[in-house]
C-alpha cells in the first residue's frame, strides 16, 4: 500500500515564498549596509520551530540546499586565492595568524569551560570565536573599494591561514566527536594535512594546467565541470573524514587563471541562492526561546573578540605602517563571523545543545557589527 503522493503545489508555493522573502531581506541588507547573513538568520529564527510563525517546510529539500550552499560558499572563498597569492600570503601571514590564534581561540574556549561545558564543546566554541567570515570581509572590501588599501594584503593573508587552519581543525573535531582514539586522530589529522599540502602543491604548480583542462568556450560545459568537481571532491573528502566544506574550499584554490573569472561569474548566482538557504536553514533549527539564556554570554564574547580581532589587525600591520588609522582599520575588518562558525556549531549540536543558540546569537551580533565597524574608519 503506497502513501499519498507529495503535495508538490504546496511545496512550490512554500519554497517560492521563502525565496521571495530572502530576496526582500537581501535588498534591505544592502540598503542598510549590513550583511545579509544576519537577516537570513533572523528569518530562520522567526519561521522555525518556536518562532512566531512556524513554517512546515520540506526539511530534506531545504537541508540539501543548505549543504550545497556551504560547499559553493567555501569553493568561492577558495577561488579568491590563486596559487601565487596563496604562497605570498603564507609567507607573510604566519606571524599574524599566530597572534590571531593566540588572541581569538582562548575567549571561546574559556567561556565554554566557565559555562560548565565539556572540554571538547569548549574547543568548538573556541573555533567559533576564532575564525573570521571571509565571505563577509570580501564583500565589505569590495563595497568599500578597499581591495587596494595598504592593509588589505595583511587581512587577506590572515584569512587564508585561518581557512587553512580549519582544514586541520574540522577533521580533528569530527574524529573527537565520533569518539576516535589517538590512532584515529593521528590518521585523520595526517590525511587532512596531506590533502591540504597536495592541493596547495597542485594549486601553485599545476593550477593553470587544471584550468586549461576544464576551460571551454561553452559556459554550460564549464559550469557542469566545476560543479561536478566540487561535489565529487567534497564527497571524497567527507568519505576520508575531511570536512566536505574544506574539500570544496581546496578545489577553489586549485582553480586559477582565466577559468577562475569564468567560474566566479557562473557560480556566484548559485552560491548566493544556496548560501541564503544555508543560513536560513541554520536559523530554522534554533528555537528562539533558547536565545535569552545565552544572550549575555554571546554579548560578552562579542565585545571581547571584537577587541581581540582589533588587536590582531593592529599587531599584524605593525611592521607595515606607522599609521594608527590603517592598523585599526585592519582589525575592524576582521571582526565579522559567519560561515565557518555556523559549520562548527552544526558539528557540535548533538554534543552541547546550547552551542547552536549561543552561536546563532554570537554570529548575529558579529555579522551585524562587523560591516558597520569596518565603515567606521575611512
Amino acid at each position: 500500500m503506497t502513501g499519498a503522493p507529495p503535495d508538490y503545489a504546496h511545496m512550490f508555493i512554500e519554497l517560492g515564498c521563502v525565496a521571495i522573502g530572502l530576496a526582500v531581506l537581501a535588498r534591505l541588507a544592502r540598503r542598510l549596509g549590513l550583511s545579509a547573513i544576519s537577516l537570513y538568520l533572523l528569518a530562520g529564527l522567526a519561521f522555525g520551530n518556536g518562532g512566531f510563525l512556524p513554517l512546515n517546510l520540506t526539511k530534506d529539500f531545504i537541508q540539501l540546499g543548505a549543504e550545497l550552499g556551504v560547499l559553493l560558499l567555501l569553493f568561492m572563498l577558495g577561488l579568491e586565492y590563486s596559487g601565487e597569492n596563496l604562497t605570498r600570503g603564507l609567507r607573510k601571514g604566519v606571524s599574524g595568524a599566530a597572534i590571531d590564534l593566540a588572541l581569538n581561540f582562548p575567549p571561546g574556549f574559556i567561556a565554554g569551560l566557565l559555562m560548565g561545558w565539556s572540554p571538547l564543546a569548549s574547543v568548538l566554541l573556541g573555533g567559533i570565536t576564532l575564525v573570521t567570515s571571509s565571505g563577509i570581509v570580501a564583500r565589505v572590501l569590495t563595497e568599500l573599494k578597499r581591495m587596494d588599501a595598504p592593509e588589505t594584503p595583511t587581512v587577506l593573508s590572515i584569512l587564508v591561514l585561518e581557512d587553512l587552519m580549519m582544514a586541520v581543525y574540522l577533521p580533528l573535531v569530527a574524529v573527537l566527536l565520533a569518539g576516535g582514539g589517538p590512532q584515529k586522530i593521528i590518521i585523520s589529522v595526517g590525511i587532512a594535512c596531506a590533502t591540504v599540502l597536495i592541493v596547495l602543491f597542485v594549486a601553485t604548480r599545476y593550477g593553470h594546467s587544471f584550468s586549461s583542462f576544464v576551460a571551454h568556450q561553452s559556459d554550460e560545459v564549464v559550469l557542469l565541470s566545476i560543479f561536478g568537481t566540487v561535489l565529487l571532491v567534497a564527497g571524497l573528502a567527507q568519505h576520508l573524514r575531511v570536512s566536505a566544506a574544506i574539500g570544496a574550499f581546496l578545489v577553489g584554490i586549485a582553480v586559477s587563471g582565466p577559468i577562475s573569472e569564468q567560474s566566479h561569474r557562473l557560480l556566484t548566482p548559485l552560491r548566493d541562492l544556496f548560501a541564503a538557504t544555508f543560513f536560513f536553514f541554520f536559523g530554522l533549527e534554533i528555537d528562539p526561546r533558547t536565545l535569552p539564556s545565552v544572550l549575555v554570554a554571546a554579548a560578552v564574547l562579542a565585545v571581547v573578540t571584537t577587541a581581540s580581532k582589533i588587536l590582531t589587525g593592529y599587531w599584524a600591520t605593525r611592521t607595515q605602517t606607522a599609521d594608527r588609522r590603517i592598523k585599526l582599520r585592519a582589525g575592524l575588518t576582521l571582526v565579522p563571523r559567519g560561515e565557518f562558525s555556523i559549520v562548527i556549531a552544526g558539528l557540535g549540536a548533538a554534543l552541547e545543545p546550547r552551542i547552536g543558540s549561543l552561536s546563532a546569537a554570537y554570529v548575529l551580533l558579529m555579522a551585524i557589527a562587523g560591516p558597520i565597524l569596518a565603515r567606521a574608519i575611512r
